[in-house]
């Protein structure tokens, strides 16, 4: 309600943030193939999977209207002081690398205990890092959630899966600079329609 006003123009304001997980094997998606009534599934039509050897690794990222920004591989979990290190640097590096002026923009994370203990808002606070308020569950709101979307997409797209969690992340550092900035514009233009949809459905699910 307090941002059904909101125009185009004020969304490419923030600079929207999240961690995603990519798995090793599969990243983390469904394939589905045709089969006919009563037919029996062939290797072909089965992916295999493993018992051993398998994982996956965690990133955070960002986006701007004017394109991807900085992202990180998240190694041995995330904590509050891991997360104002990753403020410290690849936050901070993205609107520097835009030329954005911080004080004009708007920064979005979700509510993760991580996001908002004491350290991460005190650290929000001493650099002046106007925050948006962010409700709690509300995956519809967030189009960096159909950005990591197109990424596992893009990684989908290999011939052969990477025999490594450093391959894997190699891969996902390479598609990441490839994503158009057009890709992050899309999504934020969706920004209105995608409150309108919150409000028709009073809070429940939509489309997106």
């Amino acid at each position: 309600m307090e941002h059904r006003s909101w125009t185009v123009d004020d969304w490419k304001k923030v600079v929207w943030s999240d961690e995603t997980k990519v798995c090793l094997q599969g990243f983390g998606g469904r394939e589905l193939v045709w089969e006919r009534p009563g037919g029996v599934l062939t290797e072909q039509q089965v992916q295999g999977t493993a018992k051993f050897g398998g994982g996956s690794l965690m990133m955070w990222g960002c986006m701007a209207a004017q394109g991807v920004g900085y992202a990180c591989r998240i190694d041995g979990g995330l904590d509050a002081q891991l997360y104002t290190h990753i403020l410290e640097d690849e936050f901070l590096a993205t609107p520097k690398h835009y030329k954005l002026e911080k004080d004009k923009i708007i920064f979005q994370q979700d509510n993760d205990p991580k996001h908002t203990s004491r350290i991460a808002c005190g650290w929000l606070q001493d650099h002046k890092v106007r925050v948006l308020k962010w409700p709690s569950q509300s995956p519809d709101l967030n189009p960096i959630e159909h950005l990591w979307w197109h990424l596992k997409r893009r990684l989908a797209a290999y011939d052969a899966e990477p025999t490594s969690i450093d391959e894997l992340w190699e891969r996902v550092e390479a598609e990441w600079e490839k994503i158009p900035a057009q890709v992050c514009i899309d999504l934020i233009e969706s920004m209105p329609r995608r409150i309108a949809a919150v409000l028709k459905a009073k809070g429940g699910y939509t489309k997106y």
